[in-house]
């Protein structure tokens, strides 16, 4: 049982609630948080850790959709356009994933275990990341990825899908979780994304799938039309689409979903996602395909990913935070940052099905610290604060474990 003190205390739940010298006491679960004399006399047994002044504890961080099979990838992609992005990961797919071994997958996760974060959405297209994946310390929510448009070969994806997705439950833990992906309804045929999330339902696995994450998508599922349809002419002349927006958005009414992306969502779409599920913010991938932002004035709530190194510098949620505080300029800046805090946390976990996220009695000791260079002139800017100058954090507890 261990007790910790800081100066400023962040439970991360729904009335961001900041509480100054406050201690938390936990083992694998958060048991009490009050003063450290309060928690001293209580609990005399507990090792007791008091932090530097201006340290900040708060619950881990969940980076719910992250991609680590292209995590070779520096300078070899294009960026600033979705077709011309997609059309080099197809030409360099296969130096990079060769190139990203065991210690490349391994690396990412380390460097994001250093900025604090203690839970991922990891997804996987190929299985490559699964040996990293299980070994990590951190919380792992596993997407087996199905994708493939063609139906003749409908039978034989999702055969490969359920190989792979078995050999994931064989490691199934506390920490290691396997769930099911649907990429998106211009990549994914409709019969292949049905028997998927009747496995995903029977399972009861939590689901991810990307959506209008471009315009070159909402062309091709509104009428066939834009870059879409000269990219897919390539591999078949009379292509056309094989889903709508709405019949594929229905196709998950029966599941626990996070949708990433949806950009180019209308409003009616962003209010059916947030009514069966969730929607993911990946912010600087989104600026780097020249895909827009999310109308994050049109949600309540959402969650936040990096996606991967093929679309980002970086898998620290701090930097995607610092990102996202700049791209919504019109939003209040202390209302935004807290906004941002509370989808790399509480939002995050609640999407994946955990009990962590949050300091609150009973959920998961996903705990870390930062160190905030000065006091704070005023307490309520705490967010926005620690979003601008935090890059590492000093301790990490997972499941009530340093790491």
């Amino acid at each position: 049982m261990i007790i910790i003190s800081s100066d400023y205390l962040l439970t991360c739940d729904e009335d961001f609630r900041i509480l100054e010298n406050r201690a938390v006491v936990f083992d694998q679960k958060i048991i009490e948080i009050d003063t450290l004399e309060v928690l001293s006399a209580k609990y005399p047994n507990a090792k007791v850790e008091q932090l530097a002044p201006n340290s900040v504890l708060m619950p881990g961080l969940v980076n719910v959709h992250v991609h680590l099979e292209f995590s070779a990838n520096k300078t070899t992609l294009a960026y600033g356009d979705f077709i011309t992005w997609l059309e080099s990961v197809i030409a360099y797919r296969d130096s990079l994933n060769s190139s990203c071994d065991d210690n490349c997958i391994d690396r990412a996760l380390e460097e994001m275990q250093k900025s604090g974060t203690t839970m991922i959405g990891a997804i996987s297209s190929f299985g490559a990341d699964l040996a990293s994946c299980v070994k990590t310390p951190m919380h792992v929510i596993y997407f087996n990825e199905v994708l493939g448009s063609n139906p003749a070969a409908v039978d034989a994806l999702y055969s490969d899908f359920l190989s792979r997705l078995e050999t994931s439950q064989s490691f199934a833990n506390d920490r290691f979780t396997p769930a099911i992906s649907i990429h998106s309804p211009y990549s994914t045929h409709p019969i292949l994304a049905k028997k998927a999330l009747g496995v995903a339902a029977k399972g009861d696995m939590v689901v991810s799938t990307h959506f209008m994450e471009s315009q070159a998508e909402r062309d091709w599922l509104d009428d066939a039309s834009g870059e879409f349809k000269g990219f897919f002419a390539n591999f078949a002349p009379n292509a056309r689409p094989v889903n709508d927006a709405q019949s594929y958005l229905e196709l998950f009414k029966n599941n626990k979903v996070l949708f990433t992306h949806a950009t180019k969502a209308t409003q009616e779409e962003l209010s059916y996602m947030c009514n069966i599920g969730a929607i993911t913010h990946c912010p600087v991938s989104n600026r780097l395909l020249g895909n827009g932002r999310l109308t994050l004035e049109c949600i309540e709530e959402f969650t936040l990913g990096t996606d991967g190194l093929s679309s980002n510098n970086s898998l620290s949620l701090w930097d995607e935070m610092r990102g996202a505080l700049m791209m919504h300029s019109t939003l209040p800046l202390n209302t935004l940052a807290q906004k941002l805090l509370l989808a790399a946390t509480a939002h995050g976990a609640n999407a994946l099905g955990q009990k962590t996220g949050r300091l609150v009695k009973g959920y998961d000791a996903d705990i870390i610290s930062v160190t905030l260079p000065d006091a704070l002139a005023r307490v309520e800017e705490i967010a926005q604060q620690l979003i601008l100058h935090t890059e590492k954090v000093d301790c990490i507890y997972i499941k009530g474990e340093s790491v």
